[in-house]
This record gives structure tokens, sequence and C-alpha cells, in this order.
């Protein structure tokens, strides 16, 4: 799955474009390099995303098979790592 659909469809971003905007101005890391909105992510990825005051690095656990899951659900599919 393309790393601006997974953001979304785990609800790290409420929307792709979102995401997409993030990707392009370069705060989302994937495995340490920047990551482009082609780039797939796959079970065991580590995903950096540097905000303003703060980073947030999640590890992939599961990718999800729908376009969107519940809020709830989101553990199932990224445990936050730091």
């Amino acid at each position: 799955m393309r790393i601006d659909k997974f953001l979304n469809s785990v609800n790290i971003t409420k929307r792709r474009s979102v995401a997409q905007d993030m990707i392009k101005n370069k705060v989302v890391l994937i495995n340490g390099v920047v990551a482009k909105s082609s780039k797939n992510v796959e079970v065991g990825s580590i995903i950096i995303i540097n905000y303003l005051e703060s980073s947030k690095e999640y590890e992939v656990l599961q990718i999800p098979n729908t376009k969107s899951t519940p809020k709830s659900l989101q553990h199932e599919f990224i445990k936050e790592v730091s």
C-alpha cells in the first residue's frame, strides 16, 4: 500500500491530501529515508513523522485491506514507538 494511502487509512492523517502534502514537504520518513507518495509500506517498516516541535515514530504491524479503518482498531495496524 502506498504511504499516502496508508497514513490516511490508519487514521494518522484525516485526509489523503494532507498525507501527500506532508510527504511533499519531506516530513515523512520510511526506515530513515525521505518518503515519496508512491513508496510502498511493508510490515515492519518504521515511519517517522517530523512535526514542528516533535516527531513521532510508528512501526507498521499490518497493512489494512480497506480504505479506512475505525480509530478503535488503529493499534492493530501501527504501534507508536516514541
